[in-house]
């Protein structure tokens, strides 16, 4: 089966490299239709995250995906060959299935990746690059990881890289209660942010947002208090606590904007998570002092606390997985037998209907109809029977037994000596 799965995520590339390497959503449709173009393949879908960028594509050909990766992002393929990774055919669609279950991700069973994987099918198939193949290989990943979740304990403990931000927030502050958290993009994250820091206790929390609309949506959820990205200076001294999560391909907030809060704040420490690839902090405020910024890559020691009690759920989501393969293989290795049935079909058919034609002819001709009939039956026989018959001579040529008991059997001919 044609089926590529190419990419890098958090285990083989640091942020630096992930963010490089990122799609931004606008732009996604259009380089799908680029990238299939380029590659020359049928079918395409593309996954980008923070941590993670994939592309699947009806290919066989790894150097061609690479090579378009690395000249749309205009990164040195050595660079993206030393850090990607790659699978074919059935392996392609296993990765899929343990990437959408969450089995793959920096935070064990995390739930966000099964509807990224479903926004990234959506965009495709919006863009026409979406065929027979990657449709049923998305359905079977849907499939599968909705069993999972319902049938294994994966999601069952609050671990995800929001709730890890937010546990880091209570080992910095003692108490969260007194904290004012600003929280920067209005996205599924943030709003898993929100909930988290709300029942943590935290009483005063600012959303800031590119479009007001969305964040004055997400700040009456959780009583907070909504602004514009071009607010955030005004309100920056204010924050204890600062998460940041947003699509923006350039930086929010620069190491400038950063000091001349402290200084107002009076250097009391403020905490920085940065969740977003591309970044939204700039590198250069951990340079600052009374500045703790974590990226996600700093989440990991936090995250695999709460991991454990999810490796049993996800040994048996690993066997379904493995069911589920096989049944997505078996399913397509059908779909070939189905169109080798239509095609010995069509075939029988036209060689039917063209000698049904020679016959009629004949008989409009004045032929004896018994006569007619006798050599309609034997030329009818003679030509279907005639590729079976050269492959079963060449068989026997071969001296290749296990073929001609194959050729038996497709044949429906009795054993010899059986009745």
């Amino acid at each position: 089966m044609p089926l590529l799965a190419l990419g890098i995520n958090h285990n083989t590339a640091p942020v630096q490299v992930r963010e490089r390497v990122a799609f931004a959503p606008e732009s996604m449709a259009a380089a799908l239709v680029e990238a299939r173009s380029v590659v020359g393949c049928g079918e395409m879908a593309i996954l980008s995250t923070c941590n993670r960028s994939e592309i699947y594509a009806d290919s066989d050909s790894i150097d061609a995906v690479l090579g378009w990766l690395s000249r749309h992002h205009k990164i040195p393929e050595q660079e993206l060959r030393a850090c990607c990774y790659a699978h074919m055919g059935a392996d392609s669609v296993r990765h899929m299935m343990t990437v959408a279950c969450g089995l793959d991700s920096l935070v064990l069973g995390e739930p966000q990746i099964l509807g990224q994987m479903k926004s990234a099918y959506t965009v495709a198939r919006e863009a026409g690059t979406v065929g027979s193949i990657l449709h049923s290989a998305f359905q079977q990943v849907f499939s599968v990881a909705k069993r999972v979740r319902t049938e294994t304990a994966i999601g069952e403990n609050p671990v995800s890289v929001a709730y890890a931000a937010v546990s880091l927030a209570s080992r910095i502050f003692s108490d969260l209660h007194d904290q004012t958290a600003l929280l920067i993009g209005a996205g599924e994250t943030v709003e898993l942010v929100a909930r988290h820091l709300v029942e943590q206790g935290v009483k005063r929390i600012y959303v800031a947002n590119r479009t007001l609309r969305r964040a004055e949506e997400l700040a009456e959820s959780f009583g907070a208090e909504a602004i514009l990205l071009a607010d955030i200076p005004e309100h920056l001294a204010e924050a204890d606590i600062v998460i940041s999560s947003t699509a923006s391909q350039l930086p929010i907030l620069g190491k400038g904007a950063v000091e001349s809060a402290l200084r107002t704040r009076k250097h009391r420490p403020m905490f920085m998570v940065d969740i977003a690839v591309p970044r939204d902090i700039e590198a250069e405020v951990a340079e600052l002092d009374d500045v703790y910024l974590y990226t996600v890559d700093d989440l990991r020691s936090v995250i695999d606390e709460g991991m454990r009690s999810r490796e049993e759920a996800a040994e048996k989501a690993r066997g379904l997985i493995v069911e589920a393969t096989d049944d997505f293989m078996r399913e397509f290795r059908a779909l070939d037998g189905v169109d080798t049935i239509r095609s010995f079909r069509e075939m029988a058919a036209k060689t039917r209907d063209d000698e049904m034609a020679r016959a009629l002819t004949q008989l409009q001709s004045g032929g004896e109809p018994e006569k007619v009939l006798q050599a309609l039956a034997r030329s009818l026989t003679n030509k279907l029977i005639h590729a079976p018959t050269v492959s079963i001579k060449q068989a026997s040529a071969d001296g290749d037994l296990e073929r001609i008991q194959l050729l038996r059997e497709l044949l429906g001919l009795v054993p010899d000596g059986k009745q």
